[in-house]
């Protein structure tokens, strides 16, 4: 089983999902909510605690933070829609991805836990999934991480 992060906002990774599927190997998403961009729940880097990483990410820096969050907007238009939340279409999402790719949403609420499996029963059409495609063509607005500790996969 391989982990890290994945989500409609981070698909670096899908690079390496024709060789995982050869080799049999299982897929874990973590952040799969974005780091909580997905969840709505927001604000400016400059407004974190100082040792929080999104003060750093540079999906939360002037620029891209106001494109993500006009993308989430979109996304919340199709949620609801479709009767749910954003996180609950980010999850489906991601369930519609494969069946060897298993997200790990992180909670501290109950009533989360409940969202976020609801997301199960949530059924995304394609013309949903070519929205989601048109929201955010290739993920969230600017890098995963700053230069010095961003990943390479090839």
């Amino acid at each position: 089983m391989l982990q890290t992060e994945y989500s409609i906002f981070e698909r670096d990774v899908e690079i390496l999902f024709p060789t995982l599927r050869e080799l049999g190997i299982g897929f874990v998403p973590y952040s799969p909510l974005g780091r909580g961009f997905l969840t709505g729940a927001v604000k400016p880097a400059a407004e974190y605690e100082e040792d929080d990483m999104r003060r750093q990410d540079p999906r939360w820096q002037p620029g891209n933070f106001e494109r993500n969050v006009e993308a989430v907007r979109q996304l919340k238009e199709l949620a609801a829609s479709k009767g749910a939340t954003v996180s609950q279409v980010a999850l489906a999402w991601l369930l519609t991805q494969g069946t060897d790719i298993v997200p790990i949403p992180g909670s501290r609420k109950a009533e989360r836990v409940a969202e976020n499996v609801g997301a199960a029963d949530l059924l995304l059409t394609v013309e949903d999934q070519a929205k989601i495609k048109q929201i955010l063509p290739e993920g969230g607005f600017g890098e995963r991480y700053i230069k010095e500790y961003a990943p390479t996969w090839v």
